[in-house]
């Protein structure tokens, strides 16, 4: 019987998460797992963007921190759909908690490291079984211009998202043989709910395009390396920031 396949978007409620839903949907056909924390409102208004379309898609709330609370909800998902197949996986979900180091406390550097790394870890480790058994896949991991420049106030968020970057390098070069590419995209400005309380008008200014990018064109770089198009891509970080840090 052939098996129905799905990506899976943690943070997929708002932002970037949002729009990758959506154009995932869309453009690949891809039934998905949209993945939220605590926001169901927002996570039901994606969904409804996607079925109004005539796309598949439902809803899977968990914090990508709690591996218990991972394992928990992806294993009851999985024995609940024995014909389906996650393929794709975009670990999107991050957080800030923005300051300088010398007031940093350590519950803002916990949390945010905690979110991105062992979130990709969680939500990583529970799947890629499935992918090798089925020779195929897309992992996909949300970076950020952070991680590979480094920016002052954001000791933490630089350290968690070249901490995933590292990663990325290296569990593409274990998998690669069985068909599975490992990528992530580190975005620059973009306009989400993260970065709605900067002052766009002074910070385009160090942006050669002049301009914040918007969520939907990030989410066409993540649907590209999701595709088969991509399938001689691995282990890269692609920069999309309007030329900010190349």
């Amino acid at each position: 019987m052939k098996k129905t396949k799905y990506a899976l978007v943690t943070g997929g409620s708002r932002g970037i998460g949002r729009e990758t839903c959506i154009k995932i949907a869309e453009e690949l056909g891809y039934a998905v797992l949209i993945n939220y924390q605590s926001n169901q409102a927002a996570a039901e208004e994606t969904l409804k963007a996607i079925t109004d379309k005539g796309g598949k898609a439902e809803l899977l709330q968990f914090d990508v921190n709690n591996a218990e609370g991972v394992n928990s909800k992806l294993n009851e998902w999985k024995d609940a759909n024995p014909d389906a197949l996650i393929e794709v996986i975009v670990n999107n979900a991050g957080i800030t908690r923005d300051g300088l180091m010398m007031w940093m406390e350590e519950e803002d550097w916990q949390k945010v490291l905690n979110t991105t790394l062992n979130g990709f870890y969680n939500v990583t480790r529970n799947l890629i079984q499935d992918l090798l058994k089925n020779r195929y896949g897309r992992i996909i991991n949300v970076a950020s211009v952070s991680g590979m420049k480094g920016t002052p106030g954001q000791v933490n968020y630089s350290a968690a998202k070249a901490g995933l970057i590292g990663a990325t390098k290296a569990l593409a070069q274990e998998i690669a043989k069985r068909n599975i590419t490992v990528n992530a995209v580190a975005p620059g400005f973009i306009e989400t709910d993260m970065t709605q309380d900067l002052d766009q008008s002074q910070l385009k200014n160090l942006v050669p395009l002049n301009r914040f990018g918007k969520a939907e064109e990030v989410a066409d770089l993540i649907c590209f390396l999701a595709s088969p198009k991509a399938s001689y891509i691995t282990g890269e970080t692609i920069n999309i920031n309007g030329g900010i840090y190349a």
